[in-house]
């Protein structure tokens, strides 16, 4: 009996290094046993690659009452999901201000949003925005480059702009134009040539 309680004793003092070591076993296995899920992958950037385009097309953007606001066609057009925007090939744009007035816009090519209600005309880029009373001279802005705000009757440039009213003919190096306000503001070599009233002339 005393044989077996010095052996007891013995194995006591190794027992918790014993226990140990099992459950260092017992992890490593379930370490190595234990499914790994992959981490979802991260979400891939949006390249500006068109997803799809279309050519002689016409797109139109309608309000919540079914009026027309605007009217965009061309010989081509790319559409880019990363920006949301069109490109378009010779666009012709037609909209409707928050006023009733009937703007036109025309250019090589232009990048438009979504809705068509922010344009920006590049190349041989013309605005001509109705006059806002009948049998007055309708404005026009001619230049390289026009930034158009349809819905809000605005439009800017950086670049040189030719601006013609009936026989009125002002140049300027850059322009903020807005309709709604009726304020016009030039910088840069600003040039005017204004006709004596009652002189008019066809708008080119």
């Amino acid at each position: 009996m005393g044989m077996l309680l010095r052996l007891w004793d013995r194995l006591s003092i190794y027992l918790p290094v014993a226990l140990m070591g099992v459950l260092a076993l017992m992890s490593y296995w379930l370490v190595r046993n234990t499914p790994m899920f992959a981490a979802p992958p991260a979400q891939q950037a949006l390249r500006h690659d068109p997803d799809y385009s279309m050519r002689r097309f016409t797109v139109r953007n309608f309000d919540a009452a079914g009026r027309l606001k605007n009217e965009m066609s061309g010989d081509r057009v790319q559409h880019y999901p990363d920006t949301d925007t069109l490109e378009i090939e010779q666009a012709r744009i037609r909209g409707m201000g928050a006023s009733g007035q009937i703007t036109r816009a025309s250019a090589d090519r232009a990048l438009s949003n979504a809705d068509g209600s922010e344009v920006q005309l590049i190349g041989n880029a013309r605005v001509v925005r109705d006059a806002a009373s009948p049998g007055a001279p309708p404005l026009q802005l001619n230049s390289e480059f026009l930034h158009a705000f349809i819905n809000d009757d605005r439009v800017r440039s950086h670049k040189p702009v030719t601006l013609l009213r009936g026989a009125d003919r002002i140049e300027g190096g850059s322009l903020d134009y807005n309709d709604r306000d009726k304020v016009l503001e030039l910088r840069g070599d600003v040039r005017a040539v204004l006709a004596p009233r009652g002189t008019t002339a066809a708008t080119r």
